[in-house]
């Protein structure tokens, strides 16, 4: 599956579900360069610090209730690491 048709197909599904704004797009799109960057790799290997910075989110709060609301809205997998020298864990659907 390549970065397009996962683009594509989110935002065929989000355009039609008002739970999801411009914050969850951006770091929808920020995993899909991550995974890119990884060789397609799977799952990819995140940083909330570099998401946040590629998606132009500012706070901690809000890159986790947009993380959280993906996963629980089921358009991503993700597993959190609690350690600050190992990534987290993003599935893409």
């Amino acid at each position: 599956m390549s970065v397009d048709s996962l683009l594509y197909d989110f935002m065929e599904k989000v355009s039609d579900d008002p739970r999801i704004g411009p914050a969850h797009i951006s770091l929808f799109v920020a995993i899909l360069n991550f995974w890119k960057l990884q060789a397609f790799a799977s799952p990819v290997s995140v940083f909330g610090r570099d998401l946040r910075k590629f998606a132009k989110i500012g706070g901690n709060s809000l890159y986790h209730r947009c993380m959280r609301d993906l996963k629980e809205f089921g358009y991503i997998g993700y597993v959190p690491s609690f350690n600050p020298a190992l990534g987290s864990l993003v599935y893409l659907f």
